[in-house]
């Protein structure tokens, strides 16, 4: 198949009644028209006299995929629980994909899909499809997001990539110091506001080499980091620059943990305030600084996160 050609999709599937032929052709439109997947389904060729079982073998051996729609009669027809003249193109699809995973279980099993309706249950799935063992594919809504882990296993690319692996026990040095990331020059930020700069800072007759510095904007700035629950500790020095022009003015900082804001510590000119906040089991980190009553034209702020550092 050519990187540009979508891929093609089997589904297999019992007229179980009217109300779930129907759902399976909103199903198979929805793959075909709004995900771009090249679907095969019986419900769109009966337009002509066919013979439906070569027409079965064809897709079932070329398709990519093979989608199984998991429904009470298609279990029944698939173990050999129905009479012989019962759903006759089910029971002779699921005798196939039976043959093929007998014939090479480990590739079959990627090419599989069992998907189950609000309807149905994973109890309806056949027991040769291993569906307690294996994944199966609820699909409760026909949207991206609804057949969201179904198309992970049609593209091969899962939801969430690895990452690379970094090097065996810490690799090199971090300038924030063995075992600490600096906030502020070691970690890619997630999202952050206009006018903040890193660099560095002296607070307090300080220098601080790896700071988060505001010295222009107008509202309240934040910076955003995804921690992944990698870290236990966050420290800072959290400070008025020492060559603030307007030394009157009061700094407001604050720390959310997964949304979760600390108290706002406030600190002057010559007055900073150590931060050490713990943040074990923490997914995201926001540091907020802000100077109250900036405006356009006059009291902008001159703050700084002075080297902030998980551990």
């Amino acid at each position: 198949m050519a990187d540009n050609e979508p891929p093609h999709v089997f589904v297999t599937y019992a007229h179980d009644s009217p109300e779930h032929k129907e759902r399976v052709r909103h199903f198979a439109d929805f793959l075909h028209g709004r995900i771009g997947l090249e679907v095969h389904l019986d419900q769109w060729d009966d337009g002509e006299r066919r013979d439906w079982s070569l027409w079965a073998l064809k897709h079932l051996d070329t398709a990519n995929f093979v989608v199984v729609i998991a429904s009470p009669d298609y279990k029944r027809r698939a173990e050999g629980n129905a009479a012989f003249d019962e759903g006759r193109g089910s029971q002779f699809e699921a005798a196939r994909i039976r043959d093929r995973l007998t014939r090479d279980l480990g590739g079959e099993i990627k090419r599989i899909l069992p998907v189950v309706f609000p309807q149905q249950s994973v109890d309806d799935i056949p027991n040769f499809l291993n569906p307690h063992s294996t994944t199966r594919y609820p699909v409760d809504v026909f949207t991206e997001e609804g057949v969201e882990d179904l198309l992970a296993a049609i593209t091969g690319r899962a939801r969430h990539q690895r990452p690379e692996r970094g090097q065996w026990r810490g690799g090199a040095a971090n300038a924030a110091g063995p075992g600490k990331t600096s906030v502020a020059t070691g970690l890619e930020w997630r999202a952050c506001s206009d006018g903040i700069r890193t660099e560095g800072a002296r607070i307090n007759d300080v220098h601080y080499k790896d700071s988060i510095v505001l010295r222009a904007a107008e509202r309240l700035a934040y910076v955003e980091v995804d921690l992944g629950m990698a870290y236990r500790k966050f420290t800072a020095t959290a400070g008025v620059l020492d060559d603030a022009a307007e030394p009157f003015q009061v700094g407001h900082f604050r720390v959310l943990l997964d949304g979760r804001p600390s108290p706002e510590v406030k600190v002057a000119l010559g007055k900073p305030a150590k931060i050490d906040v713990g943040v074990t089991g923490v997914l995201r980190l926001r540091l907020e600084f802000h100077r109250p009553g900036t405006t356009e034209s006059r009291w902008l702020p001159e703050l700084a996160w002075g080297d902030p550092v998980l551990e």
